[in-house]
């Protein structure tokens, strides 16, 4: 392969290019130089981790390539941390009923193979829940779309969005194109997006940070965008769900919130001293609108209530346990959380996971439940707390969603049909 001229070599990386470490760090360095040229960076900077989303089977592809790292020796520089599965390896039951078994075999043998090849097999979509994460700064190598939104804005780590392949090849070289997100004036804010107009009420509720990420995708596209008027008592559940709405909805991989975000505190240094593109004052329409779309079904009887898109939290555990402790969710209702194996343990060490259980909910780790093949019992109407999912289940599943708060799920799986907390409702009119 040539490289452009104008990207800058180490030893190293020449030696690779020349196969001198083998054919597998041959064909990564070349991606990676392929990728750098594309994106007009001058040099490779080194990573200090990954987070795979190559893992996800999405036909023989993904096998051919893991296996030919895995026959040349391949073992990745860097700490490598895997994506959800398309399966549980952990609950091969939970698509056995609904999915080809060629897909289920494939599946499962990507993600031994990529074990194999030396990564932490956390399986999780929400990396950043879990210890020894990245620090502000960090040059860091990730796929998954909400994990590149948080990390560059919760974290102020830097990430470009590394597809598949590219994220492997990035994590065996250990190194990333200078380029984008990974420079300083790369991450300037350049729309900004005021919600002083939005009721401090509203503000206080975990659905308003779901639907505000929505709107910040829909408004700002693949722009950089600065939120004003935050709450003070913004948590990191919150801006979670920010990230993961906002990068479903429109291509969001690092937004600012004024004195709230590390690269954020003023509006002032979130712009880097530039003007906007545009400024633009976010409302209750706004936010009413969000929901209209988020919620594709009509109120009625319940099939499904899906939570944890992304991966459950220890504290969103701690929320949903007293809602549901001493309860049942409904014969007709099948409740699904997901999240990493790492967060079930702990919640389970702390009292958390025992009701849950006790009340018929499904703790579901290593994968998520708004992609194909269903999970059981996703069949019809189906209620979810995560703008995320109620953005993709519609045309992943063909089923009807209604959006809600954490509250109103939990009430809805009880209640068998949609519950509806007309407090909240009211302030969305």
């Amino acid at each position: 392969m040539k490289t452009s001229p104008s990207i800058a070599l180490s030893n190293q990386e020449r030696d690779w290019m020349a196969g001198k470490d083998g054919p597998a760090m041959q064909l990564a360095i070349n991606t990676v130089l392929q990728a750098a040229a594309i994106m007009g960076a001058e040099r490779l900077v080194p990573a200090t981790f990954a987070h795979l989303d190559a893992c996800f089977y999405a036909g023989q592809a993904h096998i051919d390539f893991a296996r030919l790292l895995l026959d040349h020796g391949a073992r990745f520089a860097v700490p490598a941390w895997t994506n959800n599965g398309l399966v549980s390896l952990e609950q091969p039951e939970l698509r056995a009923g609904e999915a080809d078994a060629d897909t289920i075999a494939g599946a499962r043998e990507l993600m031994h193979l990529y074990i194999k090849i030396g990564a932490r097999p956390v399986w999780t979509c929400a990396p950043y829940q879990l210890p020894d994460r990245p620090a502000l700064g960090d040059h860091i190598i990730v796929g998954e779309s909400n994990a590149v939104s948080f990390y560059n804005a919760v974290i102020g780590a830097r990430t470009n969005k590394y597809g598949d392949f590219l994220d492997v090849a990035c994590a065996l070289t250990g190194k990333v194109p200078l380029a984008r997100l990974h420079t300083d004036e790369g991450r300037a804010g350049q729309i900004v997006l005021d919600t002083s107009a939005v009721p401090d009420k509203l503000k206080s509720g975990d659905i308003f940070f779901h639907l505000m990420g929505h709107v910040m995708g829909q408004k700002a596209g693949s722009l950089i965008p600065v939120i004003e008027g935050l709450p003070e008592s913004t948590s990191e559940d919150n801006l979670k769900a920010i990230s993961a709405a906002g990068a479903a909805a429109g291509g969001v991989e690092l937004w600012h919130g004024v004195g709230i975000t590390p690269e954020a505190a003023t509006l002032d240094g979130a712009l880097q001293g530039k003007s906007p593109a545009a400024q633009i004052a976010i409302t209750v329409d706004d936010l009413a609108q969000a929901r209209n779309q988020l919620s594709s079904g009509t109120d009625g009887p319940l099939n499904m209530v899906a939570l944890g898109t992304p991966h459950f939290s220890l504290t969103e555990f701690a929320e949903l346990a007293p809602l549901l402790a001493g309860r049942k969710v409904h014969q007709d209702v099948k409740v699904y959380v997901t999240t990493s194996r790492f967060i079930r343990d702990l919640a389970a060490a702390q009292g958390h996971i025992a009701p849950l259980e006790a009340a018929g909910v499904d703790i579901i780790t290593d994968t998520c439940t708004y992609f194909s093949p269903a999970v059981r019992g996703c069949t019809g109407r189906a209620m979810t707390n995560a703008a995320k999912w109620a953005y993709y289940a519609p045309g992943m599943l063909g089923i009807e969603v209604c959006f809600g708060s954490l509250a109103e799920c939990a009430e809805s799986a009880v209640a068998g049909e949609v519950w509806r907390d007309h407090d909240i409702w009211r302030s969305l009119q």
